[in-house]
């Protein structure tokens, strides 16, 4: 077996913070590493807090951003260089004026690999990627990195599947969200977090329900399915803003399986041992073989009914299909 130990991580960062939000990243990676863990998956955004910038003015935001060989990520780098381990961490990108949410994969070997999320949609002056994110690691096996709702557009994990990828870095702040859907996410009370200590069984019961850990298991599973991927599941744990942040982080195998979780509503490091010889006959693994590609123009086509990311993540208007 062909065995390779990986990390998702899920903590509460700090608004704004960025020091003390890596200094929890340097504890975390290094209690993984001293555990094995050879990659370790941090949140979206994790650097310097989420759902709070969408109330930042754009100034505010150019001075909480960083180049990608800005000062955090190249401490970063220093630590997986010192770990001997790759690390991925979010933040706030600024590239020749423009702001991206990006992911930052540190390798051992001084590798740096950014992806710049492609559905943005967290404030108007923050912008989207517009390439796929899949490299070669350390290894043996490539990689790829989709942000939080990059992973929901499935056409997005079937192109990191195509470009070799066979494990899927999946950085998310996620759960307790305000969804227009109406059987989708819906918000969880903050008080339910704020009483955790007195009332565990409640925070536990709604971080792992239909807004949480429930709403994941609608789509997550499929995503490593149905493309014979690992994914890693990384995600936010508590308060973010006026929304709550549910965990959930998660490893799944090529078969859509679990191999570890946590039910925790705090802060976690999860581990698995990923059997990569899982991945060659693997359902999805054979599905991308049948595909007929010359049946599949119309994904490539516009219909006239597209919406940008931000639009699209927060319209209340119903959607009609050509045809309708």
């Amino acid at each position: 077996m062909t065995s390779f130990r990986a990390a998702v991580v899920q903590f509460e960062p700090s608004p704004d913070q960025p020091a003390a939000n890596l200094a929890t990243v340097e504890r975390l990676a290094r209690d993984a590493v001293a555990g094995g863990v050879r990659l370790v998956v941090f949140p979206e955004m994790c650097l310097l807090g989420y759902w709070h910038l969408r109330r930042h003015t754009p100034e505010r935001l150019h001075e909480l951003a960083e180049p990608a060989d800005g000062p955090l990520v190249s401490r970063v780098l220093e630590l997986a260089r010192e770990l001997g381990a790759g690390i991925g961490v979010g933040f706030l990108e600024e590239a020749d004026g423009t702001l991206f949410n990006a992911y930052a994969v540190c390798l051992p070997d001084g590798q740096v690999h950014v992806h710049r999320k492609l559905h943005a949609f967290e404030h108007e002056v923050i912008a989207s990627g517009s390439s796929y994110t899949v490299f070669d690691t350390p290894w043996g096996f490539r990689a790829g990195v989709l942000i939080c709702w990059d992973n929901n557009l499935v056409e997005n994990v079937r192109i990191t599947a195509l470009l070799g990828a066979t494990v899927l870095l999946a950085p998310h702040q996620t759960g307790g969200t305000n969804s227009r859907s109406p059987h989708g996410m819906k918000p969880i009370p903050l008080q339910v977090w704020e009483n955790r200590d007195a009332d565990p069984a409640a925070v536990e019961e709604a971080f792992n329900g239909p807004s949480g850990r429930g709403w994941l298991l609608r789509w997550l599973p499929a995503r490593a399915h149905d493309n014979g991927m690992f994914v890693l599941f990384s995600n936010g744990v508590g308060r973010d803003d006026d929304e709550l942040r549910t965990g959930n982080a998660m490893i799944l195998d090529p078969y859509g399986r679990i191999v570890a979780e946590t039910p925790a509503p705090a802060e976690a490091v999860v581990t698995a041992d990923l059997d990569l010889d899982l991945v060659p006959l693997a359902t999805g693994r054979r599905w991308l073989r049948g595909r007929r590609p010359e049946l599949y123009a119309l994904l490539t086509q516009r219909l006239g009914n597209e919406l940008d990311p931000r639009t699209a993540r927060f319209t209340d208007a119903p959607v009609e299909l050509p045809g309708q």
